[in-house]
């Protein structure tokens, strides 16, 4: 890793580095064709300012991005980077109230719109009245507002809006150090150089494609290959041509493997593949072995969160290595457990990667950061070696006939059927008790037995844990990401829970 990166302040810094030092090399492409160089984003970029700069954008102004996976979304990322501007990244795929709800919060003096990628960022373009401009950027759709600068946000270089458990957005603002810490961390872990081509299927307009992806590639110097939607077929000939790190949650592993084995076959058999990672759910010592077995290379985990600029643990082993922990902090991050470090505790963390706070509310700001500390809301623990094992959400935690019930555990345990190609616990409160239900996505027309299910997860788990009720589904209710969500599974199968309540 180049020494000339602790140098950087702003976030656009990494751009101009690797600009001046190696314009020629690949810097994004996509199976569509595209291919720029770090000297063709720099044109992007000082095009796309000055058009921003010409519709009114001043330093520390908000500028939502509406967009899916593209070059065009990077280039304007780095181009408010370069105005002082703050970016709002927000996946164009969201609904019509969603984005309304934003734009009120967030009052933005302009909307940039990937309306060329995709029909519902084009949908968006038309419905607010977005103009078409163009450049060495590509095509983009502008929609201008009124300035509203604010000088607290000086050092902010976006705001992520995430969803919450409630589902109620908080505008998490994270400024230029958090970015570059965060990438610098993510780029370090992976040992990236610029002979790294690395698969950017995870959205750009949330934290770990921001964080792990965009950033930590600009400071690399690596090549990244672009995709718009993630499809499994998409993943696999990538993996076939050339990617030699992915970064994934785990249904992008879970629908890469179905996939294959739908061909016929029993491994990727990637020649370049070098680094594979899953995060946002605890690993299972049969699960990893099965993917570990299928890459052939060691599967790294992590965990982190928004607010976190996405790291603040990960893993570093070897193949074989039968650690399921997500590794211990990252160097220059501090965490610790409040209450019992053996069957687990609140998770705090502090350093360099916690955000500035969530923008425009200070009470939700005041609750989560005490004297330098996120309280991250997660349950977990540290084993012997130090490394952090994740229990589950505080919200999330069951209590069925008096046990405490992680979702996270039973989870891993229906993974491992090989029916189930992921799996959603939720509690559902029934005659004064709450009950543990199972959510399982499953291919169609090859659904699980469910007394057979049920046989599989009583050798896994204690009686109180195992699901009173199970759903099976072709579709789990899932963030661009592809992180479930769960506040969405209750509405989802509202008819279902009201059936297991007439049942009880």
């Amino acid at each position: 890793m180049s020494m000339a990166s602790e140098r950087f302040s702003r976030w656009h810094d990494a751009l101009q580095h690797q600009y001046e030092t190696r314009p020629a090399a690949p810097a994004y492409s996509d199976r569509a064709g595209l291919c720029w160089s770090w000297a063709d984003l720099d044109r992007a970029v000082s095009d796309l300012t000055q058009a921003l700069s010409q519709a009114g954008v001043c330093a520390t102004d908000r500028v939502l991005l509406l967009a899916e996976n593209s070059a065009e979304a990077i280039a304007t990322l780095f181009a408010c980077s370069r105005l002082g501007a703050v970016v709002i990244p927000f996946n164009a795929r969201q609904t019509a109230p969603e984005v309304e709800k934003i734009i009120n919060h967030a009052t933005p003096a302009a909307v940039v719109i990937t309306s060329a990628i995709s029909a519902e960022a084009e949908a968006h373009a038309a419905r607010l009245g977005a103009q078409p401009i163009r450049g060495a950027f590509g095509v983009l759709s502008l929609l201008q507002a009124a300035t509203d600068p604010d000088p607290d946000l000086t050092d902010v270089a976006c705001i992520l809006y995430t969803t919450g458990t409630t589902g109620d957005p908080k505008g998490v603002m994270l400024t230029h150090s958090n970015l570059l810490f965060g990438g610098r961390a993510s780029a370090e872990l992976r040992h990236m150089s610029p002979d790294d081509l690395v698969y950017g299927a995870l959205p750009i307009t949330h934290v770990f494609g921001l964080a792990s992806i965009v950033t930590a590639c600009a400071i690399a110097g690596a090549h990244v290959r672009l995709e718009a939607r993630f499809s499994a077929e998409k993943l696999y000939n990538a993996l076939q041509d050339g990617v030699s790190l992915l970064s994934a949650v785990p249904q992008m592993h879970a629908l890469l493997m179905q996939y294959v084995k739908e061909r016929g076959l029993t491994d990727l058999n990637s020649p370049a593949l070098r680094y594979v990672s899953s995060g946002g759910a605890p690993l299972d010592p049969d699960w990893k072995r099965k993917a570990e077995a299928f890459y052939r290379v060691a599967l790294q985990n992590g965990y982190g969160m928004t607010e976190t600029t996405a790291g603040i643990c990960a893993t570093d082993n070897d193949l074989g290595d039968p650690d399921i922990s997500t590794g211990p902090p990252l160097p220059g991050v501090s965490v610790r457990i409040e209450g019992d470090q053996d069957t687990g505790g609140d998770i705090y963390t502090s350093g360099p990667h916690i955000m500035q706070g969530y923008f425009r509310n200070p009470v939700a700001t005041e609750e989560a950061l005490r004297e330098g500390w996120l309280k991250t809301g997660d349950i977990g623990r540290f084993d012997a070696q130090g490394h952090l094992h994740i229990l589950g959400r505080s919200k999330e935690l069951i209590i069925h006939g008096g046990f405490n019930v992680y979702p996270p555990e039973v989870e891993a345990a229906l993974s491992e059927h090989p029916k189930v190609i992921q799996a959603a616990v939720i509690g559902h409160v029934v005659k004064g008790d709450e009950k543990v239900i199972a959510v399982c996505q499953v291919a169609p027309g090859d659904q699980p037995d469910e007394e057979d299910l049920r046989g599989f997860v009583a050798s896994r788990l204690a009686g109180y844990k195992r699901p009173s009720a199970y759903i099976f589904a072709s579709e789990l209710p899932a963030a661009p990401t592809g992180k479930i969500l769960k506040h969405k599974l209750r509405q989802a199968f509202a008819s279902h829970l009201a059936g297991i309540e007439r049942e009880t």
